[in-house]
């Protein structure tokens, strides 16, 4: 995927994503809701810190909402995505 400025125009959410996110802390809901903002502006902001995983989750992507917690997803085209988890770094797994 081209790191320049990609807006994203719909994101989907997994059934695994909405459980997630429902039981995270309201702070972290709020903070998650500005970097949804950033991300759809342009995926790759520095704010994010946008990265591709490696090994058996080479398909999907991260980025940041805080130190502890990120959104892992996946590209389903230029401008849509799909958000498969949220929280803290075992999201990875």
């Amino acid at each position: 995927m081209d790191s320049s400025n990609i807006k994203i125009r719909t994101i989907f959410t997994h059934p695994r994503f909405d459980k997630s996110y429902r039981k995270l802390p309201t702070e972290i809901k709020e903070k998650a809701k500005k970097r949804e903002k950033i991300f759809r502006k342009n995926c790759f902001d520095p704010r994010l810190k946008t990265h591709k995983l490696h090994g058996k989750e080479k398909e999907a992507w991260a980025f940041d909402i805080n130190y502890h917690y990120r959104i892992k997803f996946i590209f389903l085209s230029d401008r849509e995505v799909l958000f498969l988890d949220i929280g803290p770094h075992d999201v990875y797994k």
